[in-house]
């Protein structure tokens, strides 16, 4: 090894132009005993990128809360989180970005980003039933958004509708922080026997190491790199960073993998993600105390020639690293030809912890894999972080300073012609929702989307939530807002939460300001997930998502995206939005404040943009929803849905729209009546109620501490109309709504 070693050798201009740090390199120096070679230093600086070593974020995730009475898997133990739904089996879920990819090549970056979510669920042994995405865009009007929203939605839906999984739910936002760095977050959620499960860990000395799926290419190499740093002008450069996918390959290689998966062969299994195999091997080995040995030349590549470095950092989609019982190799290969995938022995695991690279017959990288990964030589830092200026301006905010408007019809209106608020039907159907039979949720629409466990009236319930705007006007309570959200989503669609992924999208680490928005955003959370009893089973980090303009950098709006998963006993018994039939009673559950900071109404229509996150007391959230659960498990509401952008009216007028019937309804005149209808104070849900059912409603009222207002009732003529105004009808909403968004 010592001649090749003389080679190549690194320094620390070559270090600091992958991404490293001068301290790093020199700890690299360290831990190796010598300076390493150039294709050493590229491992590390994929490996002690933020987007795979966490190493400015760890000391805070660690504070989340990780226990919880559904979980098999906790966060950071396999490749997804899993909980258990009962009779012995689990869910597998996971949300992760594909942000940086999606701003250079928006088609490519979402259907990778989709690729890779799946693959997360799939290499644990779980067949993936359903998908969200959350996405961030800049100014609608501005023809890069356009572009970049075109590339994102199509990519999204050819990839997984090709794959075959239906998207359930998901969320789209717009604002003006976003414009040159959009965000594109992919969920995923799968089932599973228990017992299948397949561990991303390497064990057994002499046991082979197998390659499956495609040939390896040139795309997306430093893919990790690219993604922890800034998106400038020059971004384009690293185009070579963004791959590309091929989900009918992606096919073949889930139904292969689930068929290994009953097999006895496999030791372990990791999908190949950001680093390629650089990432499997190391954090296999390292997960099972051992080394490999891996023959480079025997990795099946696309070009030829290509140099050890690329093969190892290379990003090309839809390949696994399998781990295989020595003596069963011919078990492997017979299942991966059936499906005419590569499946081709390129190493074994080694005892001692060491691992190896070889090509042409010589070693071109000796490094020990535990110093390479989380929790082992990667660094760990602990940022400064600061209160921002603004932060304190926001909370000097007057609501009355703010004229209530004479024409609230006007306001109305117009708040459904604004793209956060707009019907985002251009989107989702570009999106098979139906393909597999799984989606419960659309012919009974609800806040959450449910997918059927198949062979049971069961039901998994899905959200995924956050309002970045709250986020961005107070970090803390927004976060703690974002979880409450999916869990109400969740619970008014008559499930009951389990847990959460996350995909945290933040500027640089390094600037005190934006650490702090991070650091409260991880507070909020842990409150949030506490009270719910919702544990945190993984996700990812996403730092540098701000842009570089005219020589200032911008960063994008701090945005905790929360994907969380809940159980429905019998979908049988889903609770949808709709109403249902004319008469029946309109309430509003929850308290009732003189709020209107960070809405839509405020934002939008008095374009003031310094205020606090909403009211908010996550108390009052968490007996607001145990009143709603038992509301339904009782069969006393027909109708439920949560007020969330754009206030009361938005609520209203959707659950109008989805039936068709109208309602008359009056205020509370002991509010502001902007507030009372385009405010977005939180722990609010409407429902509704038969006549029949009155006295049973009132009397689980009044045994609960939770507020509730008569609103009105449902009535047969489709208008919309408040104290005595028509502020149009439900198709009248439907069309304003649905000519916004349409390219």
């Amino acid at each position: 090894m010592s001649t090749i070693f003389s080679k190549n050798i690194a320094n620390i201009d070559q270090a600091i132009e992958l991404g490293l740090r001068k301290e790093e390199f020199k700890e690299i120096c360290k831990i190796l005993g010598r300076t390493p070679n150039f294709t050493e230093l590229s491992i590390y600086s994929v490996m002690w990128s933020e987007h795979c070593s966490y190493k400015n974020s760890i000391h805070w995730l660690k504070k989340l809360p990780k226990d919880g009475p559904h979980m098999l898997v906790k966060a950071g133990e396999e490749n997804a989180g899993l909980v258990d739904i009962g009779d012995g089996l689990a869910c597998a879920f996971k949300i992760e970005s594909h942000n940086h990819p999606s701003a250079l090549e928006p088609y490519q970056g979402a259907a990778t980003g989709v690729g890779g979510i799946n693959r997360d669920i799939f290499t644990m042994g779980a067949r993936p039933i359903a998908q969200m995405n959350s996405l961030r865009f800049g100014n609608y009007d501005s023809p890069r958004t356009k572009w970049l929203l075109k590339g994102v939605v199509k990519g999204i839906g050819n990839y997984g509708n090709s794959f075959g999984i239906p998207v359930l739910s998901g969320e789209v936002f717009f604002d003006e922080s976003y414009d040159q760095n959009p965000l594109v977050n992919a969920f995923s959620a799968g089932v599973m026997n228990v017992e299948n499960l397949i561990s991303a860990t390497a064990k057994g000395p002499g046991n082979p190491v197998f390659i499956v799926g495609s040939s390896t290419g040139k795309d997306g190499i430093h893919g990790a790199a690219f993604a922890s740093k800034d998106i400038t002008e020059d971004s384009m450069d690293d185009l070579p960073a963004v791959q590309v996918g091929d989900p009918f390959q992606e096919k073949l290689l889930l139904e292969a993998s689930l068929e290994l998966a009953k097999t006895d062969a496999v030791v372990g299994m990791q999908d190949m993600g950001a680093a390629g195999i650089t990432c499997s091997t190391s954090e296999m080995s390292a997960a099972g105390n051992v080394g490999m040995k891996i023959d480079l030349d025997k990795v099946p590549t696309r070009q030829t020639e290509m140099k050890d470095w690329e093969i190892l950092l290379s990003e090309s989609q839809e390949r696994m690293l399998v781990v295989v019982e020595k003596g069963k190799e011919s078990q492997v290969k017979k299942i991966f030809d059936k499906w005419d995938l590569n499946c081709e022995l390129i190493g074994e695991v080694t005892s001692g912890d060491l691992l190896e690279f070889y090509q042409n017959g010589q070693c071109v990288a000796s490094i020990p894999p535990s110093s390479l990964v989380l929790g082992g030589g990667a660094p760990v830092y602990q940022r400064e972080y600061k209160e921002p200026e603004y932060y304190s301006k926001y909370q000097e905010f007057n609501i009355e300073n703010i004229v209530v408007p004479n024409d609230l019809v006007k306001v109305g209106k117009f708040l459904f012609s604004l793209p956060n608020i707009a019907s985002k039907k251009w989107i989702y159907e570009q999106y098979d929702s139906m393909v597999g039979t799984n989606n419960v949720s659309t012919n009974n629409p609800s806040d959450a989307g449910v997918a059927l466990v198949k062979g049971t009236h069961r039901g998994i319930a899905m959200s995924v939530d956050c309002n970045s705007r709250y986020v961005h006007g107070d970090p803390e309570k927004g976060t703690a807002i974002a979880v409450s959200e999916a869990a109400r989503n969740i619970v008014v669609s008559g499930g009951e939460p389990s847990a959460i992924t996350n995909c945290l999208n933040f500027g640089n680490p390094y600037h005190p300001e934006s650490y702090w928005q991070f650091v409260g955003a991880i507070k909020g959370m842990s409150k949030a997930c506490e009270k719910f009893s919702t544990p945190v089973t993984g996700g990812n980090v996403s730092f540098y998502n701000q842009s570089i303009v005219e020589g200032k950098e911008v960063p994008v709006f701090p945005t905790p995206t929360i994907g969380m998963i809940g159980l429905l006993e019998d979908v049988r018994k889903i609770m949808s939005l709709n109403f249902k039939y004319k008469d029946d009673h309109i309430f509003l559950i929850g308290k009732l404040v003189d709020d209107i900071s960070s809405s839509e109404y405020l934002v939008k229509y008095h374009n003031e943009k310094a205020s606090p996150a909403p009211y908010f007391n996550l108390d009052e959230e968490f007996e607001l929803q145990q009143c709603i659960k038992q509301l339904i498990s009782k069969n006393i509401v027909n109708a439920a849905h949560d007020c969330a952008d754009g206030g009361l009216f938005v609520t209203i007028v959707e659950m109008a729209i989805a039936s068709d019937l109208g309602c008359d309804l009056k205020s509370n005149q002991n509010f502001r009546k902007d507030a009372f209808l385009f405010g977005e104070s939180q722990g609010r849900v409407v429902v509704t109620v038969s006549p029949n059912l009155l006295n049973a409603f009132n009397t689980q009222m009044n045994e609960k501490n939770v507020p509730c207002f008569h609103l009105g009732k449902v009535t047969q003529n489709p208008d919309i109309i408040i104290d005595s105004s028509v502020f149009g009808t439900a198709d009248s909403f439907k069309e304003i709504s649905n000519s916004v968004i349409n390219l």
